[in-house]
């Protein structure tokens, strides 16, 4: 390795940890936006038979977006871009991204006339249960019809995004949600009220939202020189070589995404509300995980796949390393939080309006539930990209079908036992949460048995320093909660100082006992003992 080359190596990860907390900060500001699109839906909305039908609607094309743009598809497209890059000139790289437009476009606008035309098929194939009740199911099957053209819109917004963090343009995909959310906040409170149920305003919220989104991302590729001319060309290599890697991709990345709509399928036929309960806790528990384990592994993506091809495996197995770090550092103490602050957490966000206390006893069942899982979720973000980087999609998919069938397999464990006492929901997190687990160990255990993934030296002091962190947050997290337990008789003012300041007390003492153990910013900054 020359001079030049390992200077450069050097320099990766400091430039990962610039990236991360690039996209980390957008991210932040979009699912903070997003919290209060949820505070908005709750007031507006409520947790009642319209509230249920319009999740389903918008998290069916939401559900395929992530298989078509932000999973299965970016995991096969960025790894072929990088090596056109590499290897090719720029006009090859724009004749492929021609292509793929072409060819995913023709793809999603298919889905999407087959999906409008046929939407109560489509909603009794993902709502069941919602088939006894003839107002909710023709409800759904509307919302549906306005909802599904979103993942048209969404997914090319996704496919320009990955061109963008390809070259280093993270910050733009990044912030594009907050557009959505603006979008859909404006349709709750300044639209819903013109229309009968208001959860109509914010089915066409969702698909203006998603105009507004790929109109933002157009003028950043045209810099780029990189503005796709769509061509429809399935024998292309590059394209041939994109979808075979994407359809075992499909389930390798996007397993937990399967698993949470199955479980919507399952949450149809429980009671009323508990799509809503389900909801409102996966949205919470998506805050880490979009903020860190996404940001962490957008920006890896791209920089396992061009060490691959540089033929680096020691940098590339510290890069991976790196990442499997910044996931426990973030996400231990998120989880320890989410389960001790479940109650707290929801009053202050949620319980107003047409949301009742009832709603939030019900809701944080399963945000425990879905707290215990939040580490193998994160895990997973930053594990997939050391195989798909590789262009090894086989073991995934292999993986991805047992944690699958295992999630079946434990809804139904977790779920009957639940049900006479009206917490079906909560098995349905739980049997998410052991299933993540599961994929996220066996990943973990094929990169190592591999020997593409190589513990550092910095894991005895950092795994001492997490354990005294987060034991010592939970202690005071559990200490306070002690004095300040009337959370459902404070107005919004007194819940939000409260929740705020029991925040920043626990990543106080999170962060100092991290620092009496003797770790510092500089351990986070080099992946590898050069």
């Amino acid at each position: 390795m020359s001079e030049t080359h390992a200077a450069d190596q050097k320099q990766e990860v400091p430039r990962l940890l610039r990236s991360s907390a690039t996209v980390g900060s957008m991210t932040m500001l979009s699912r903070v936006m997003g919290l209060v699109r949820d505070i908005v839906f709750a007031r507006f909305v409520g947790a009642g038979s319209d509230a249920d039908a319009f999740f389903v609607a918008f998290k069916i094309p939401n559900f395929l977006r992530r298989l078509f743009a932000e999973g299965a598809f970016a995991q096969a497209f960025v790894p072929v871009l990088s090596e056109y890059r590499e290897r090719g000139s720029h006009a090859a790289v724009q004749d492929l991204i021609d292509r793929v437009a072409g060819c995913l476009g023709s793809v999603l606008i298919t889905v999407t006339l087959f999906a409008v035309v046929a939407s109560p098929a489509v909603a009794a194939l993902f709502a069941m249960g919602f088939l006894d009740d003839e107002y909710k199911f023709a409800l759904t099957s509307d919302f549906i019809r306005i909802t599904f053209p979103y993942l048209f819109l969404i997914s090319m917004t996704g496919f320009a995004g990955a061109i963008l963090n390809s070259y280093g343009r993270f910050a733009v995909p990044a912030f594009t949600p907050v557009l959505l959310n603006l979008v859909l906040i404006t349709a709750a409170v300044l639209v819903s009220p013109m229309f009968d149920p208001p959860a109509l305003a914010l089915a066409w919220g969702v698909l203006t939202a998603g105009v507004v989104q790929l109109l933002f991302q157009i003028p950043f590729l045209y810099r780029l020189q990189l503005l796709p001319r769509p061509k429809v060309d399935w024998k292309d290599p590059g394209v041939r070589k994109i979808l075979r890697l994407m359809v075992p991709a499909i389930f390798g990345v996007s397993v937990s995404q399967i698993n949470l709509l199955l479980d919507t399928v399952i949450a149809s036929f429980l009671p009323t509300g508990s799509i809503t309960w389900l909801y409102f806790s996966d949205r919470l528990s998506e805050l880490p995980l979009g903020v860190f384990g996404i940001a962490i592994a957008t920006v890896i993506l791209p920089t396992l796949s061009r060490q691959h091809q540089a033929e680096d495996p020691r940098q590339f197995a510290a890069t991976l390393d790196w990442s499997v770090r910044m996931i426990f550092l973030i996400g231990v103490p998120a989880a320890a939080a989410l389960v001790v602050l479940a109650e707290p957490i929801l009053y202050s966000l949620f319980q107003y309006g047409k949301t009742t206390a009832f709603d939030v006893e019900m809701a944080s069942f399963s945000l425990r539930a879905y707290g215990v899982g939040l580490l193998a979720f994160m895990l997973i973000k930053v594990l997939a990209p050391g195989y798909f980087a590789r262009q090894d999609t086989a073991t995934p998919v292999k993986i991805g079908i047992v944690a699958m069938v295992s999630n079946m397999i434990l809804n139904i464990a977790f779920v009957l036992p639940l049900m006479n006492l009206q917490l079906g929901h909560l098995g349905l997190a739980l049997a998410t949460s052991a299933s993540a687990f599961l994929n996220a160990g066996l990943l973990f255990w094929g990169l190592r048995k591999r020997g593409v993934y190589l513990a550092q030296p910095e894991w005895l002091r950092f795994g001492t320093g997490l354990i005294v962190g987060t034991g010592a947050m939970v202690i005071g997290l559990w200490w306070i909660l002690q004095y300040w337990d009337a959370w459902a008789e404070w107005n919004w003012y007194n819940r939000s100082a409260r929740l705020f300041a029991v925040c920043i007390l626990g990543a106080a003492v999170y962060f100092l006992g991290l620092i009496l153990c003797g770790l510092r910013m500089r351990h986070f900054r080099s992946p590898a003992r050069q």
